[in-house]
C-alpha cells in the first residue's frame, strides 16, 4: 500500500468526535483515488496495485491507456468539517470484478459521491443503481478531462437523474475544487436528512 502524498499533515485534533462516512464511486479511471489524495489532510492510504497483461483480458482499458495502477480494495482519506466533525473518505474500486466490495463499503455511509468520466458515461449507471438500491443520497460530478463540456441537462438525461441530486463539475487533481465538491455533498445531505427527519434544518459544521 502507497500513496502519491508524502507531505506531512494535521493529526486528527483530540476534540473531534463525530465521523462521518462519505464513499466516492464511479467507474474504472473516473479519478476517484485522485480525488481522496488531492482532499485528505493525511497521508491517505491506497490499495493500487500496478496492471497487468493479464489484467487486459478481464478489464476494458479502451479509454484509460495511460493508466499504469488501480485500487483494489479501496482508498482511504480524511478530511475535519470543524473541531469536532470529521470527514472519512473511501474511495471505491471501479472495475466491475471489485463491485462485490461495494455493499461492504456502503454499510454506514452518509452519502456519496459518483464521480463522472463524460466521455464514459455509461459507466456511471451502476454506481447510481447500487446507491438507489440502498437508499444512500448522493451528488454527482464530472471531472474534467478535457475537450468540449455537456450541458448539464444532457448529462442529467443521460444518467436519468433525479432533479433533486445536484450535479457538478470538478477537477479531481485540485484540492479546491474536491473541497468544493465535498461541501456541495453536505449541503445535500444536510437538506435530505433534515426533510425526511420533518424537523428545521440542522447544520454539520
Amino acid at each position: 500500500m502507497d500513496s502519491a502524498t508524502s507531505d506531512a499533515r494535521a493529526p486528527l485534533g483530540a476534540s473531534a468526535d463525530n465521523g462521518l462516512k462519505i464513499v466516492v464511486v464511479g467507474g474504472f479511471g473516473v479519478g476517484k483515488t485522485t480525488m481522496v489524495r488531492s482532499v485528505s489532510e493525511i497521508r491517505p492510504l491506497n490499495t493500487e496495485e500496478t496492471m497487468t497483461q493479464a489484467g487486459e483480458a478481464v478489464d476494458d482499458i479502451s479509454e484509460v491507456r495511460g493508466k499504469t495502477a488501480t485500487t483494489v480494495a479501496f482508498d482511504f482519506g480524511r478530511i475535519s468539517l470543524d473541531a469536532r466533525n470529521v470527514l472519512y473518505l473511501f474511495g471505491a474500486p471501479g472495475q466491475e470484478r471489485f463491485w462485490f466490495l461495494w455493499d461492504r463499503l456502503f454499510s454506514g455511509t452518509l452519502g456519496a459521491v459518483v464521480l463522472v468520466d463524460t466521455r464514459r458515461i455509461d459507466d456511471s449507471w451502476y454506481a447510481i443503481d447500487r446507491l438507489e438500491h440502498h437508499g444512500t443520497p448522493f451528488i454527482v460530478a464530472c471531472n474534467d478531462f478535457g475537450g468540449p463540456r455537456h450541458a448539464p441537462e444532457a448529462i442529467r438525461d443521460a444518467l436519468d437523474l433525479d432533479p433533486r441530486v445536484p450535479l457538478v463539475f470538478c477537477d479531481a487533481r485540485s484540492r479546491e475544487s474536491g473541497k468544493q465538491v465535498l461541501i456541495t455533498l453536505v449541503e445535500h445531505l444536510q437538506a435530505h436528512y433534515a426533510g425526511r427527519a420533518g424537523r428545521p434544518r440542522q447544520e454539520f459544521v
